[in-house]
């Protein structure tokens, strides 16, 4: 399974649980799975419970490095300006993502974290990766809660 499934995966669980259907994972260099998680913002009752925040936390605790060199973080939705300034403190060499989010993304649009002076880690991005699959499952469930 690849890591853009792996965090379809977790966002469509997250959605179940009627959560923001946003899924991550992060990978070592190698593509060990490091740690996946979908949103938990309403189970937590924590609004830094983002899915990258907490694959981000959970891989630095297991490698017990608060860097994460050389490791990919996927995931379904464009990041946050939270979720992209946190991938650049963890050091991360790449993020991967799915759906554009130009009203709340913070890589893209928004704020463009890593394209403001005051970034000091930049990693590789890529997005759209299965753009409109991840996208429809946040347009499915904000439409059924409407």
């Amino acid at each position: 399974m690849t890591p853009i499934e792996i965090a379809l995966e977790e966002a469509r669980a997250a959605a179940l649980r009627g959560e923001v259907p946003v899924g991550a994972v992060l990978t070592a260099p190698d593509g060990t799975v490091l740690a996946r998680a979908g949103n938990e913002v309403e189970a937590r009752r924590d609004a830094a419970a983002h899915a990258e925040m907490l694959v981000l936390r959970d891989a630095a605790a297991r490698l017990g490095s608060p860097r994460l060199v050389g490791c990919t973080l996927t995931v379904t939705l464009e990041p946050c300006p939270m979720c992209a300034q946190a991938a650049s403190f963890f050091r991360v060499a790449r993020v991967v993502f799915g759906a554009y989010d130009p009203k709340g993304g913070g890589v893209d649009h928004g704020a463009r974290i890593f394209a403001a002076p005051s970034c000091h880690h930049v990693p590789e991005v890529v997005g759209g990766v299965r753009e409109a699959e991840c996208a429809a499952l946040l347009k499915d469930f904000f439409s059924a809660r409407r």
